[in-house]
């Protein structure tokens, strides 16, 4: 029986958190079939199923984070997985030493665990189950169930859908003789999906000592929110809203709380700090203390080129695509960059040599709720305007969602930063690591302005360019920054270029 491991889907990834399982044990599924979405410490990631069959086994649990290698899911023959009375291979071979099969618990069927109404224990000969998977290395070892049975999980808890799977199953449990007295010593233990685990940890209630009024015997959310209540406990949550959002909004700065209890409700929420939120941070450190900041600003009445925004969506070839100003931004920056290459180089340490790249890779910085992510845009300096448009829209699009891949967000050689859609003037960004300068983009203001012997209305934006010191000086700065200004206030100049 095959077992899917967890593969490097990055450049040297050690580790990646499962997030959703998009199948459940039982599940018939092809090759290329998505069955789970990670994070790793670049971004969200489907993996689709090297192995076509039935899936016998969710090894590893939605939330935890394990080592790249480490087996998480089974997956058998597609008759191993079908029927209420097939099994789902997960258990081992035990040697009764008679001349009888073996009975073993069908760890597929709900009935195994004692679920449902008016069931009872299924099994099945040894000789007409055929071959099984042995136990995994540092699995509990048959003579005992004390540690088998705390790898009893809620299948629900790995459905996709959550809430919708109302079955409660064993996965990875070896295989022992279905006898009276075994079953018996299996200790009890309560049953619940992840979320509402979480939501009892949050509000310090016990599961075990909450009796579920399910026929499963799995502990519902609202059973956990009245067991708080009952305590005393402020939930701190609103109908709709998630623990975290409720923690949230029951604090206020300061660390004091709202209402007029000071005890009720979190203080403070806490939250692990991983996946691509972790790497951005690794990230931003490296390249603060590792490349000497310079950072220029300049103020530019950008009233010409809101008036060519307007015109763009009025396009006929423009109007599938949203036409913003960071289109007139990013072909100013790219057409600038002509001018002064250093700003698209790279300082090689370990070779002594400063790499001037003869291609664009042009980033965008892009927030997210797990984080920051710069993807790119490849060869950004042959796109057309339209192209580079349908780009950078594709881009954005797939940043929020959270579905940038690794390779998106590997090879850039310049960053653009846009700080004005928070409604921020601007800033001082740091430089992405293997690039040598960031341009961060301010908001858009209308702002009284002198032209000629008048002081009129403009649309006026900053921007501000942070680069690497060691190789590019003001001079170079300033004029690629000079540059952008200069077409971004007069886009007609950029025929000149």
């Amino acid at each position: 029986m095959p077992e899917y491991k967890l593969p490097d889907v990055g450049e040297g990834l050690i580790e990646a958190e499962i997030v959703s399982w998009k199948v459940k044990v039982g599940d018939v599924i092809a090759v290329n079939d998505v069955i789970v979405e990670i994070e790793t410490a670049k971004s969200l990631v489907e993996l689709p199923s090297p192995y076509a069959g039935a899936v016998t086994a969710l090894l590893v649990a939605e939330g935890a984070t394990v080592p790249v290698g480490t087996p998480i899911i089974a997956i058998g023959e597609p008759a191993a997985g079908s029927g209420s009375g097939s099994g789902s291979g997960s258990g081992s071979d035990a040697d009764t030493g008679g001349e009888a099969p073996p009975m073993e618990i069908d760890l597929s069927n709900p009935a195994a665990s004692g679920g449902g109404e008016g069931e009872s224990l299924v099994g099945r000969s040894k000789a007409d189950r055929g071959p099984v998977r042995r136990p995994r290395t540092g699995s509990a070892s048959p003579p005992t169930l004390s540690a088998a049975a705390t790898q009893m999980q809620v299948q629900g808890a790995f459905a996709p859908g959550g809430a919708q799977s109302q079955e409660v199953v064993e996965v990875d449990e070896p295989a022992v003789p279905a006898t009276p007295a075994r079953v018996a010593e299996r200790p009890a233990r309560t049953l619940a999906k992840p979320p509402v685990r979480k939501l009892a940890k949050d509000l310090g209630v016990d599961l075990g000592t909450i009796t579920p009024t399910r026929e499963d015997g799995v502990v519902t959310r609202a059973e956990v929110e009245a067991a708080a209540a009952a305590l005393g406990h402020d939930t701190g949550l609103d109908t709709g809203l998630d623990t975290l959002a409720g923690a949230r909004g029951s604090t206020t700065g300061g660390g004091s709380t709202t209402g007029g209890d000071s005890t009720a409700g979190a203080r403070e929420t806490r939250e692990p700090i991983k996946g691509v939120r972790k790497m951005m941070a690794t990230a931003m450190v490296s390249s603060a203390f590792t490349a000497p900041h310079v950072t220029e600003w300049v103020t530019v009445d950008v009233t010409r080129t809101m008036e060519l925004v307007d015109r763009l969506r009025e396009r006929r070839e423009l109007r599938e695509v949203r036409i913003s100003p960071l289109l007139v931004v990013a072909r100013a920056a790219l057409l600038a960059i002509r001018r002064t290459p250093e700003i698209n180089s790279f300082w090689d340490e370990e070779a002594g040599e400063v790499a001037l790249k003869h291609y664009v890779n042009l980033g965008i910085a892009a927030a997210t709720p797990r984080g920051l992510v710069v993807p790119n845009v490849r060869d950004a300096q042959d796109l057309a305007l339209p192209d580079l448009a349908g780009a950078l829209n594709e881009l954005t699009a797939t940043a929020r969602e959270g579905r940038t891949q690794p390779a998106q967000m590997s090879g850039g050689t310049f960053t653009i930063t846009n700080v004005g859609v928070f409604g921020v003037d601007g800033g001082t960004p740091i430089i992405n690591p293997g690039e040598s300068a960031i341009l961060c983009v301010g908001a858009i203001r209308r702002m009284p302005w002198v032209v000629g012997d008048a002081v009129v209305p403009r649309e006026v934006m900053q921007l501000s360019l942070s680069f690497d010191h060691r190789h590019i000086d003001g001079e170079k700065g300033s004029r690629f920054l000079a540059d952008v200004a200069g077409i971004l206030e007069d886009p007609g100049t950029a025929l000149l270029y």
